[in-house]
């Protein structure tokens, strides 16, 4: 059994690229999805071995790129990450962190958060479902969690012929986790919070928002947990509004804004639409933070949510004085940082604004990018000092 590619499509292969589209391959033997094959170029190379998935357009993903065998690689792959994120982290300043960060850490369709004693973990292809007890025996013995959480709702899954599922896997199941990040104190709910409970992958850049906003006055737009309310907070900002349309995610924010202390603090929270605030509010912030959800979810989606993007900053420019800052980012895959780049510009044309990028998105530690497979990268934001 194995997997014969076409001539010359074994390039990507060599310069360890993890995926293979259905069109690179001649020959694929009879198999069971998620089935592990050995992959060989069109002149008999061994190439490495890789998961199956022939629903999808990438039928395979690479685990390995010479002869070791699969599961001592994954093992190998599990270890190596979680060593890692050992020496990251090592106080008890955060205790939330991404474990597994798939490709990013050679493990295709495999994602594994931390929360306190509490692990999250998203599956997305059929091979890792079925290799799903290796991967939780390495966990417990690693991390001794109390709980286990699958959160399985990719809509890749249907692709790789898996219903969504979501369910406690292991320990006793909680409806909220406290967690700290860098001395901050939040509540996270895997069974009803967005992704895994909380946006990990922006811990820099609230870092980034507590050491500029001393004497300031923030406004957090898309806020959702408040996250970058509370680093404003405690960073000396002045004055944090918080708006997003969601009554729930105001109040969310409103009770870590009191489990830090900061209740004596000037902080208002809107549960209004952002677009609408921006065009309409009297007020002048020194900082804003755009955040919002990914405008673009599938590639069709590229024009529309470039149009989005282009809306929500020129009205943040307009309304802003001048000598103020923009963070403003986009989690949508879609959206490169080139067209990204590109939109800002066209919104600061049309808001009249002379507009220079100071800073560019921090990766959070616990994110690798595999410089192998750049698509990795899907979280872009840009510093803006708005003159």
């Amino acid at each position: 059994m194995k997997v014969l590619l076409k001539p010359g499509r074994e390039k990507s292969v060599l310069a360890k690229h993890p995926w293979i589209f259905s069109g690179a391959i001649q020959e694929l033997s009879k198999c069971d999805n998620g089935d592990v094959l050995p992959v060989y170029s069109s002149k008999g190379l061994f190439l490495g071995s890789a998961m199956i998935s022939q629903r999808s357009q990438i039928v395979c993903r690479m685990l390995t790129f010479d002869e070791t065998p699969h599961e001592e690689a994954l093992r190998r792959y599990l270890k190596e990450a979680i060593y890692l994120r050992k020496q990251l982290f090592t106080d008890s300043k955060t205790t939330a962190y991404r474990i597994i960060n798939a490709e990013g850490d050679f493990i295709p369709g495999l994602i594994v958060d931390r929360y306190a004693d509490t692990l999250v973990i998203q599956i997305s292809s059929i091979g890792i479902h079925r290799l799903k007890q290796l991967i939780l025996d390495e966990l417990i013995e690693a991390f001794k969690p109390t709980w286990i959480y699958e959160k399985s709702t990719a809509p890749s899954r249907k692709e790789e012929g898996l219903a969504p599922f979501e369910g406690t896997i292991y320990g006793t199941p909680l409806d909220t986790v406290e967690i700290m990040e860098e001395g901050l104190l939040f509540t996270v709910s895997p069974k009803t919070g967005q992704k895994t409970g909380f946006f990990l992958d922006q811990r820099e850049m609230r870092v980034l928002v507590r050491d500029l906003a001393k004497g300031k006055k923030v406004l957090n737009c898309f806020s959702y947990t408040g996250a970058f309310s509370v680093y404003a907070l405690a960073g000396g900002a002045l004055s944090v509004d918080s708006i997003d349309i969601s009554k729930d995610a105001v109040a969310n924010a409103t009770k870590h804004i009191q489990m830090n202390g900061f209740q004596d603090k000037e902080h208002t929270e809107y549960a209004e639409d952002v677009f609408e605030y921006l065009k309409n509010t009297p007020k002048a912030y020194d900082l804003v933070i755009l955040d919002p959800p990914a405008f673009a979810k599938k590639k069709s989606d590229i024009m529309q949510a470039a149009r989005g993007y282009k809306e929500i900053n020129m009205q943040a420019m307009k309304m802003m004085p001048k000598n103020s800052y923009l963070l403003t980012c986009s989690c949508s895959y879609y959206v490169d940082e080139t067209l990204f780049r590109q939109i800002l510009f066209q919104a600061a044309l049309d808001a009249k604004r002379d507009v220079r990028i100071i800073q560019r998105h921090r990766l959070a530690e616990d994110h690798p990018l595999n410089v192998y497979h750049p698509e990795g990268s899907y979280l872009k934001s840009f510093l803006c000092y708005i003159s």
